[in-house]
């Protein structure tokens, strides 16, 4: 499974960015049976999950509760990470995980820095 995440970039703090991971490969009913999540990894710390969404459900950090919005576009095979109102302290690499029984897969990972 290949997981191609994008749309990170640099920003001044308040700014917005939205990510998105595509996963190409998939078929739409596949897409849709897999949880899907974005994470974030700060420089010299560990990966911690942002958002995930699952049939529906989603799940939101509380660092992030109120900013940021994780949704899927089922026909398009893709998982987005709207982020708004950025701070310096989400300065990391982000990276979107699809995940059910067994199965564990991780984007590349797309850089995000906020500036203040």
């Amino acid at each position: 499974v290949q997981l191609q995440a994008f749309g990170g970039g640099s920003v001044r703090a308040g700014g917005s960015l939205r990510l998105s991971c595509a996963a190409p490969g998939m078929i739409t009913s596949e897409f849709t049976s897999y949880e899907k999540a974005w994470y974030r990894q700060a420089p010299g710390k560990q990966r911690d999950l942002v958002a995930s969404i699952n049939s529906g459900s989603t799940y939101s950090a509380d660092s992030v509760k109120g900013r940021f919005t994780i949704s899927r576009d089922n026909s398009r095979k893709r998982v987005y990470l709207q982020m708004n109102n950025l701070s310096p302290e989400d300065t990391a690499v982000y990276y979107c995980n699809f995940r059910r029984a067994g199965e564990d897969y991780w984007g590349q990972g797309t850089q995000v820095t906020v500036s203040s």
